[in-house]
């Protein structure tokens, strides 16, 4: 018989096939190294029933913990929070503890790079808003020195380009703004990786 892992990410949906030829010692470890939560297993459970095959719990939970105890490590905590992954408080007690030392010494990496990715985001934002003002600008002025142009046209034209011209203003200051504060983060980055380095992660 071909003995099937199943390692389906995002969800537990199984073919009539993986329920009927899966090995679910391996199935467990799978699940419990990749640190699902229990439900995990209701899912399989319930996909399976569908094509009427039972899953062997107890045979799932004996790989599980197996499983488990491999993802239960400081470094895989680590990796789980450095990665904005979610922690479902699967470890055993003994472990746990160890594991979420790891655990939030990456979930702050991830959020000390969160901080300059985002800053980077709104940068790049607005320097793209800054760019189509400034081609609207070029635009209009090019219509108001253009002939036949009404003067009532010629007011909309200048109040148009007065507008764009303080929204740039406000664009650029908020850059300058972001541009320091980026350089903030990033040095507070690079401080906590030399931290986290010394640590051994």
């Amino acid at each position: 018989m071909i003995l099937v892992i199943v390692a389906l990410s995002g969800c537990a949906s199984m073919s009539s096939e993986e329920c009927a030829n899966s090995d679910w010692v391996a199935v467990g470890y799978e699940d419990g190294s990749k640190g699902y939560p229990t439900d995990r297993f209701g899912n399989r459970r319930k996909a399976c029933a569908k094509h009427g095959m039972t899953a062997d719990f107890q045979a799932y939970q004996q790989g599980r913990a197996e499983g488990l105890v491999e993802f239960c490590q400081p470094t895989r905590g680590y990796n789980l929070g450095a990665s904005g992954g979610t922690y479902h408080g699967v470890c055993d007690v003994a472990m746990e503890e160890e594991f979420l030392d790891g655990y939030r010494v990456g979930q702050q990496l991830h959020s000390l790079r969160s901080n300059v990715g985002n800053a980077n985001s709104q940068i790049y934002r607005k320097e793209a808003e800054i760019e189509r003002i400034q081609k609207d600008i070029r635009a209009k002025e090019a219509e108001l020195i253009s002939d036949g142009v009404s003067t009532q046209d010629r007011v909309l034209l200048l109040a148009d380009l007065k507008e764009l011209s303080e929204r740039n203003g406000e664009l650029e200051a908020q850059i300058e703004a972001l541009v320091a504060d980026r350089a903030r983060y990033e040095y507070e980055l690079r401080d906590y990786e030399a931290t986290v380095a010394a640590y051994g992660y």
